[in-house]
């Protein structure tokens, strides 16, 4: 039934038994998240994450019984916002959650300010913009942008790979360049140089040209692409026959990539990587998290563990119901009550502690983990490291980090950063 909801995710509300409840009974959530494109498999890991939240409150939060709709989305802000209208105007919910992708979030940040009597919690999305910049008062966003996503990788791979003159290849769309700056901020500041940047649009699916135009002199290629992407990229990289040693961003390595098909994704192995979450993370709560999900979900139709988009629109469900407990489900007066116990949270999650700051952005730990093949002959990331208390201006101030310019294809100036490091 499971894989029959998935496949039909443009249906309406999720029927419940108590369905029938007077409506001030009941509160409805829309679900925004990319069912289609180069992010399918992550979307459809984030529906049953937001399931396994609601079933484990019983489907119930603030003494109301929670129904939900989803809304596909494929990733492009024009059809999030049209979903996003659908869920309002149409469905009729109360809250948001999602999207999924870093475009789509900043444009859901500027929707979100038509309708300010409703509340957008995001999914996963990661771009810096969306927080950062003209910030949405009812937007909250309880993972790290992309930029916190890549602090610490850059200082790994120089101190501990030795790998100080890289390539890079990234997403030429917003969270690539907000992942691609936050491994380069740190990158940079450790002595590494950029030799050469390549950028290649969301949906690729030819990378001969880029694989082709690789310098010579370098240690490594950063890549910045995910999904099918990262998919397409690995399977021409491995016809092409180079070796060289791989880095990945934030949705490289993810369980949507390692539990593909094919062997390409061997040359994944030793690969480090940085992000939100360490997949054999020992914390009581990760686990507990982690057994739950298995326990949820038929193993063929989940991941070995939750994808990084599953765990990001888990800890926003669970956002959602802890607010509604707080406030006692009171959503009038504008949701007033219900967004500010949002904005003050301090929310127990299975990535540890998760508050907010002024932007209603989060603050917290990034895990570096390494590709390996696990005994069963399967790739599995091996946690290495971590960088705590990553806030969303990477440690500088507010005047530095503006200072650097938003994350572009030009941004930041390596030479700039490594000269303030020095």
């Amino acid at each position: 039934m499971r894989k029959a909801f998935l496949a039909t995710a443009m249906a309406a509300a999720v029927a419940l038994p108590t369905a029938a409840m007077a409506q001030d009974d009941t509160i409805k959530l829309g679900v925004l998240v990319a069912l289609e494109g180069a992010f399918a498999e992550g979307g459809k890991d984030s529906v049953r994450n937001v399931e396994l939240a609601l079933q484990q409150h019983d489907f119930m939060a603030g003494g109301k019984t929670i129904e939900y709709v989803v809304a596909p989305s494929d990733t492009t802000p024009d059809t999030a916002v049209r979903q996003a209208r659908k869920l309002i105007e149409q469905d009729g919910v109360d809250i948001i959650i999602g999207p999924l992708s870093g475009s789509e979030g900043i444009a859901m940040r500027d929707y979100a300010k038509t309708i300010p009597d409703k509340t957008v919690i995001n999914g996963i999305s990661g771009a810096l913009e969306t927080t950062w910049v003209d910030p949405a008062d009812n937007f909250f966003r309880f993972n790290l942008d992309g930029a916190q996503w890549g602090a610490g990788l850059g200082t790994y791979v120089v101190e501990e790979k030795g790998w100080d003159r890289v390539a890079t290849v990234a997403a030429d769309y917003s969270f690539g360049y907000t992942n691609f700056l936050g491994f380069a901020v740190d990158f940079c500041r450790a002595g590494g140089e950029i030799v050469e940047r390549f950028w290649v649009p969301l949906g690729s699916s030819d990378f001969g040209g880029v694989i082709a135009a690789m310098p010579d002199d370098i240690d490594a290629i950063y890549l910045g692409v995910g999904g099918t992407d990262a998919i397409n990229f690995l399977n021409q990289y491995r016809q092409a026959g180079a070796d060289t040693n791989l880095i990945g961003g934030t949705i490289m390595a993810d369980q949507t990539v390692l539990t593909s098909r094919g062997r390409a994704k061997q040359a994944l192995i030793g690969t480090p990587t940085s992000g939100a979450l360490a997949e054999d993370n020992p914390d009581p709560a990760w686990q507990d998290y982690v057994q739950a999900y298995q326990d949820a979900f038929p193993e063929d139709e989940r991941f070995p563990t939750p994808s990084l988009f599953g765990v990001g629109y888990y800890i926003a469900t669970l956002a959602a119901i802890e607010a509604l407990n707080q406030v006692d489900g009171d959503l009038g007066n504008g949701q007033q009550a219900f967004q500010e116990a949002l904005a003050n949270l301090s929310l127990e999650t299975p990535l540890g502690t998760v508050e907010l700051n002024e932007n209603r952005q989060a603050s917290g730990t990034v895990y570096i983990n390494e590709v390996q093949e696990g005994p069963d002959g399967n790739l599995v990331n091996v946690m290495v490291g971590k960088k705590e208390g990553v806030n969303q201006t990477l440690g500088m101030t507010p005047e530095e980090f503006r200072a650097m310019g938003l994350p572009s294809r030009d941004t930041p100036d390596c030479e700039a950063l490594a000269a303030s490091a020095g």
